[in-house]
């Protein structure tokens, strides 16, 4: 048991060093090809830190572990919410600007219920994989010329995210290893994870899914949750909230867009029961909060940190 947590710990320090690496790396190579500071803190940042989930997503469905996949995917996006918006609101009050964000907010709901409809029927199939990836693509294109047409809070607010990485690498060279390095890591990462998760599955007797929603989900956050404290810690409210809605809309049309349409998803189970609700609860009460134009309190965030300890604490007594 304790061969299998050590392999847990190995591959969430291999995912995290490789999430910095690659994101770094492709800063680095879009600094040196002229990319605008907005596209690279829409794309490069908001989606890079969900690599971690992509690339283990991949590998459990490569592995026919497709719970844990979805448990991820589901896990993921509720622990960006409850638990890194909770801990950054914690460590300082989140301002937020609504029209920096309501756009973004609004498609997290929006990808939320697409997922519970498409997989009503318990089955996440091929054309409506197809659909999720058209719904990101969609989302890009939106997001991209509304936020070029002018000096836009929310374009403001995604080029903010590529100045909280510091230190990119400053030639192709090094840019070009950095990123190579960053994918064996997170490959290497992925496949340590996994061995560990099961075994501990196993071992304690509780669901795949479960695994896949607590340690694998929260552990494959944590690129989300160093750009967003770094964030918080210089003030930058909207950015901290934009990297987490960034992330959580890849997740739901792009990681399992791609997912679906590689091979049918089962989606049933305690996901299906219990935590897709859950998931969309939280994206729908944090798009409440930002249509009001409230700061994040302390205690609000003391309040997000509970509600993921009771969600942790039903799910593993109840439905694990």
């Amino acid at each position: 048991m304790a061969l299998n947590a050590l392999y847990v710990l190995i591959g969430l320090g291999l995912l995290s060093a490789g999430g910095e690496l690659l994101i770094r790396g492709a800063l680095g190579a879009a600094n040196r090809l002229g990319v605008s500071p907005l596209f690279s803190g829409l794309v490069i940042v908001g989606f890079g830190t969900s690599m971690p989930e992509l690339v283990v997503s991949l590998d459990a469905l490569l592995s026919g572990r497709t719970d844990i996949l979805l448990g991820n995917v589901v896990g993921s996006n509720i622990a960006n919410i409850l638990l890194i918006l909770g801990l950054c609101a914690v460590l300082a009050p989140l301002a937020v600007t609504p029209v920096a964000l309501w756009r973004d907010s609004l498609v997290v709901v929006a990808a939320s219920v697409a997922f519970v409809l498409a997989c009503r029927d318990g089955t996440l199939a091929r054309p409506e994989a197809a659909l999720l990836l058209a719904g990101l693509v969609a989302y890009l294109v939106w997001a991209y010329a509304s936020d070029r047409q002018g000096a836009t809070a929310s374009a403001a607010m995604h080029a903010g995210e590529a100045g909280e990485l510091s230190s990119v690498p400053a030639t192709g060279v090094v840019s070009a290893v950095f990123v190579v390095a960053g994918l064996g890591l997170l490959i290497g990462g992925s496949k340590a994870l996994l061995t560990g998760a099961v075994a501990l599955a196993s071992g304690f007797g509780v669901s795949e899914a479960l695994i896949g929603l607590t340690i694998v989900a929260v552990g494959t956050s944590l690129p989300e949750l160093t750009v967003s404290v770094l964030a918080t810690v210089r003030g930058h409210g909207d950015v901290a909230i934009g990297n987490v809605l960034g992330s959580n809309i890849f997740n739901l049309l792009g990681i399992l867009g791609v997912s679906g349409l590689m091979q049918p998803l089962a989606a049933g189970g305690r996901i299906a029961a219990f935590d897709q609700w859950v998931m969309l609860a939280v994206a729908a009460g944090l798009w409440l909060v930002l249509r009001t134009g409230r700061r994040l309190s302390r205690l609000e965030g003391g309040a997000l940190l509970a509600a993921m300890v009771l969600y942790v604490g039903i799910g593993a007594w109840s439905l694990g």
